[in-house]
């Protein structure tokens, strides 16, 4: 279907509608279920109910049987309303607490319900929806999930059916096809599978263990971010995980990001914080020692582990957490070095990007609307022009095609953000560039100029990666698990045929070692064929089989996860072309 205005509208009326046959063959079924709310969302729909009994998915095929025969029969979908009072008469009177619940948001007097052919139940609703169940299309019931009453975790929790409609079969088949791929790419799929990280319940949920495997990749990611930020002038710090209320009531985090933020710890009397930024910290580091405009740019960087209070409803494998490590970087800059300053972080966000092979995502320049909310902004409104002016010039300049969002800003100052999409479609930031006009102030921060007067610097925060654990999450679903060789957990993967083929085994596995590969030489009694299946599925992305001909010719034969038998080559001969693959990052041209 083509996309346009028209047909996304229709597209979402007919989702709806398919929301509300949902939620009648869900009636017809199990009379006594409560109804929650049937939105269209992106790629279908989904309704959350109280079922007095537990369903489980094995009962999906028998609501979506039953939402069919609905659908053939042609019903119209009629508008009524009702006077208040007989709305929540009507409601009471049908025990839909959750609907009773909802009328307490909408003022109006006169309450829209819908009803599909005669059905006995009105569903309250403003609409709109197709005129007859026939418009619906082709149905299929997806997924059951639970999902709290209003995404308040303190309140009851439902059964979410998701589901999906589509013009055609051949639409909703090319859609189940997508899904089955976006599945097979899912980083919590793939995390579990290729052992990179676990969430352990009695740890703590949102809070993700990296495992060996996972923890070594992001080991490699560091470093290299050290030694890309370290060319660049960039020096690291590191500060502690709690940090003293004072330092947060100067920031102005208790005041603005509270609800973010877990409850104090009480130590001698003194009350601190699990902190939920890293700034306040490395503004202070800035303050140590009086600053020149010789000494700017400063550029502190600092993988910081920060804690925020995510609900439970929210949380998402690595892309929604409750503790995470941020690649952070505070810049320190006059006015005249702002346009430089954020074109070397492009500069640097180019490089990792086309290093990791990270090649889908959208910029977008969030900046204020300050006409209409200026009490909304901290800061002086030259500065943010300027800011906004500057921002919007280098991408520009650039040629980056970027989306222009006027009052997105935050309220210390406007910002670049890298938007990413997930396997399953949701947009989130990864990588974010920020002007900040209001910790400078809150922390009298200074530097020197050239006539020896006091000035306030512009202040940038910048994550490239944003957080190690939404990065990775996005890079394990890019790449499918199939990893750029530099740093991938294991590159190269020994498989002896047999017994007597191990010394030789040995030999191999130790001069790939000391050439500073990452090797895993399988010399477990199994077959080759099974070693091989164990090999593909971590998506290990050499494999070298050694037998006969290889001893007696003292070569490897090869496999790789792509293109299979690359037939036999000298020891040195392939660790030189592993060699040049890890150096240039998989791209020729580095």
């Amino acid at each position: 279907m083509d996309m346009n205005k028209e047909n996304i509208e229709k597209l979402e009326r007919m989702r709806h509608s398919a929301s509300h046959v949902l939620a009648q063959a869900v009636l017809k079924l199990y009379p006594d279920a409560k109804l929650g709310i049937g939105p269209a969302i992106d790629n279908g729909f989904y309704y959350d109910f109280e079922f007095s009994e537990p369903i489980t998915e094995d009962d999906l095929p028998a609501i979506e049987k039953e939402m069919k025969n609905i659908i053939k029969q042609n019903l119209p979908l009629n508008q009524i309303f009702m006077k208040r009072k007989e709305g929540v008469e009507y409601l009471t009177k049908t025990g839909q607490t959750y609907k009773l619940e909802l009328l307490e948001d909408i003022p109006d007097e006169d309450l829209s319900f819908f009803i599909t052919g005669d059905n006995e139940y009105a569903d309250l609703c403003r609409g709109p929806h197709v005129e007859s169940t026939k418009e619906i299309g082709v149905v299929k019931l997806l997924k059951t999930a639970g999902a709290y009453w209003r995404g308040d975790e303190k309140k009851k929790m439902l059964t979410r059916i998701y589901g999906t409609a589509f013009g055609t079969k051949e639409e909703l088949k090319a859609f189940l096809e997508l899904q089955a791929e976006s599945e097979r790419r899912n980083h919590r799929t793939l995390g579990k599978q290729l052992k990179l990280y676990a969430i352990i319940p009695e740890i703590g949920q949102g809070l993700p263990v990296w495992l060996p495997r996972g923890y070594r990749m992001r080991r490699i990611l560091e470093e290299y971010m050290l030694d890309l930020e370290r060319d660049a002038g960039y020096e690291h710090i590191l500060t502690p995980h709690i940090n003293r209320e004072e330092l947060f009531k100067i920031s102005g985090h208790l005041g603005f990001y509270k609800d973010s933020m877990y409850p104090p710890i009480d130590i001698d009397g003194e009350r601190y914080y699990l902190k939920p930024m890293n700034c306040p910290a490395g503004i202070m580091v800035y303050k140590l020692e009086p600053k020149s405009y010789r000494d700017l740019p400063y550029k502190l960087g600092e993988f910081g582990t920060v804690y925020r209070y995510e609900k439970s409803g929210e949380l998402h494998g690595l892309q929604r957490v409750r503790g995470f490590t941020q690649n952070d970087a505070h810049i320190f800059c006059t006015e005249a070095q702002l346009e430089s300053s954020i074109d070397e972080i492009l500069d640097l966000l180019d490089t990792f990007y086309k290093d990791v092979g990270f090649d889908k995502y959208k910029f977008r320049l969030s900046i204020s609307d300050w006409d209409k909310k200026k009490d909304h902004y901290a800061g002086d409104q030259a500065k943010w022009m300027l800011a906004e002016d500057t921002l919007r010039k280098v991408l520009k300049d650039r040629g980056l095609e970027y989306e222009e969002i006027p009052g997105e800003a935050a309220f210390y100052g406007p910002k670049i953000d890298v938007q990413a999409y997930n396997v399953f479609g949701k947009e989130d930031s990864v990588s974010t560039i920020q002007l900040d006009f209001n910790l400078p102030e809150r922390f009298d921060v200074k530097y020197i100029d050239e006539n020896g007067e006091e000035k306030q610097p512009y202040m940038i925060h910048r994550a490239l990666l944003g957080s190690f654990e939404r990065f990775f999450s996005f890079l394990i679903e890019h790449h499918g698990g199939d990893f750029p060789l530099w740093f991938t957990p294991e590159q190269v993967y020994i498989i002896p045929i047999s017994e007597k083929h191990k010394k030789y085994a040995d030999d191999v596995y130790r001069d790939l070692k000391n050439a500073k590969l990452r090797v895993i030489l399988d010399d477990r009694n199994k077959s080759m064929q099974s070693k091989i299946r164990d090999a593909e599925k971590m998506k290990i992305p050499y494999i070298v089989i050694l037998g006969d001909k290889e001893m007696e010719t003292e070569t490897i034969s090869i496999r790789t996860r792509k293109t299979k038998d690359q037939g036999l080559m000298k020891v040195q001969e392939f660790i030189d072309t592993l060699k040049e693959e890890i150096r240039t990052k998989g791209n020729p041209t580095n």
